[in-house]
């Protein structure tokens, strides 16, 4: 038996049945997408079941004027684009927990009835552990332990999923990351061929992702990046075809989108990962 992260797993954990079922938990609506949206697009075209569950449904995010019309939900309106990125990557099914998007941790909405950041770990996990016991999945994928760039529904979303998967434990559990080192060398990149760029994001100034040398498992997406932009275009009250995601030429896109990272959190890795099923 091996412990890693907090969840524990033996022998029986290393069975994978395929096609199995992936189950991939985030926080809000686009999130999917940017995230691991090639790797759902490619465990859909290999066979496999592919399970979205939010935790919210954005009802705080940032919306540029003249995006929704006048009496226009937010929360509804995001609720819709995920249903609609989740038929491009071809979801079999989309779930959401319940919960109110807490927003950033300076603004009021945190502490809000309701709202993710609020919720006891306990429960929500336990909300999330029906749908694991219904699917079985084979694979499991939740966040790293700072979500991402710290933003406290993606924090909550690594310890609700921690705690889901000693409920109802997965075959493999997986942390969904970004490789900060390569999002440098791009910054980099990009602003010595654009000097102007005004929103190519700084990952030491927003502590985006984690070292390479954290990263279990390394995915090539690039044979699905069409879908996965379109995924991400199809969240249009987040990401607006001007935003820097969409902006890129397809080469660009190619080079910034076209790998995906993961941590396994269930065992000890020795060899780099290629896949997580």
């Amino acid at each position: 038996m091996s412990r890693n992260h907090g969840v524990v797993c033996d022998d029986l954990c290393m069975v994978d049945p395929s096609p199995g079922t992936l189950v991939a938990f985030h926080a809000h609506p686009d999130d999917e997408s940017i995230i691991m949206g090639g790797t759902i697009a490619r465990a859909v075209a290999e066979g496999h079941r592919v399970v979205l569950v939010f935790a919210t449904r954005g009802d705080v995010g940032e919306v540029d004027d003249g995006v929704l019309d006048p009496d226009e939900d937010l929360a509804a309106r995001r609720e819709g684009e995920a249903r609609g990125a989740a038929q491009i990557l071809g979801v079999s099914r989309i779930e959401f927990l319940g919960y109110r998007d807490s927003g950033m941790v300076d603004t009021a909405t945190i502490h809000d009835a309701g709202s993710f950041w609020s919720a006891d770990v306990d429960e929500a996990a336990a909300r999330l552990a029906v749908i694991l016991d219904d699917e079985h999945p084979s694979a499991f994928t939740t966040y790293d332990e700072r979500g991402g760039y710290g933003h406290p529904d993606h924090v909550q979303v690594h310890r609700v999923g921690l705690r889901a998967a000693e409920l109802s434990l997965p075959g493999r559990v997986y942390a969904a990351t970004i490789n900060r080192d390569h999002i440098e060398t791009l910054r980099e990149a990009t602003l010595a061929a654009l000097p102007d760029a005004a929103d190519v994001p700084d990952p030491d100034e927003i502590e985006l992702g984690v070292a390479a040398d954290r990263i279990t498992t390394t995915v090539d997406i690039s044979s699905f990046l069409d879908r996965k932009r379109a995924a991400m275009a199809a969240h249009a009250s987040q990401i607006g075809p001007d935003s820097f995601f969409l902006a890129l030429p397809d080469d660009a896109f190619r080079v910034a989108f076209g790998t995906e990272w993961f941590i396994r959190l269930d065992t000890t890795v020795d060899e780099p990962e290629t896949w997580i099923f």
